[in-house]
């Protein structure tokens, strides 16, 4: 493909993605419901970790776990009682259980007490935007799992140190 055939081909996908119906019937249709930045994240982590499989599977089951979350995800994370948590326990989409939706419950209520955005748990205090991405992937995915957790959740976390494209998490 030359250059002309391939700006034809991009300009074409720009057109095809660039507009608002297609956000409608895609995953990113999740987090752009919301306003609050870490409400924003945590939809977002949740959709593009299900990110797999049919799109109307994908934005069907992360809209039940938001509806869970009582369209507050931030909130939810943060004073969830552990009686709010049994609807998560048989969530299932793919290979994402209810171990790993209640995992990551966890995993995110640490990572918001301790860091005001998901943004900024994937930096150092030396570290801007222009850091390296795997250098932020690794760090994140080093602080997510801080917490004692089940060995199948670590599948659902790409690392980029061990030669993952990590496509989920760049979503």
């Amino acid at each position: 493909m030359n250059k002309q055939e391939l700006r034809h081909f991009l300009d074409e996908k720009a057109d095809q993605y660039n507009r608002p119906s297609f956000i409608e019937s895609d995953p990113i249709s999740i987090p752009r419901r919301f306003q609050k930045i870490q409400d924003i994240e945590i939809a977002g982590f949740f959709a593009a970790t299900i990110a797999w499989g049919q799109r109307p599977t994908i934005i069907r089951n992360a809209n039940k776990l938001m509806q869970w979350m009582d369209e507050s995800p931030y909130e939810f994370i943060l004073n969830h009682s552990p009686s709010e948590l049994k609807p998560f326990k048989k969530f299932v989409h793919r290979t994402f259980n209810g171990t790993d939706t209640l995992y990551f419950i966890k995993a995110l209520k640490k990572l918001y007490t301790t860091y005001p955005s998901m943004e900024s748990s994937f930096l150092t205090d030396e570290q801007h935007a222009e850091s390296d991405i795997r250098e932020a992937i690794t760090l994140f995915r080093k602080r997510f799992f801080s917490v004692s957790h089940p060995s199948r959740t670590l599948k659902h976390v790409s690392d980029p140190s061990a030669g993952s494209a990590a496509k989920r998490i760049n979503m």
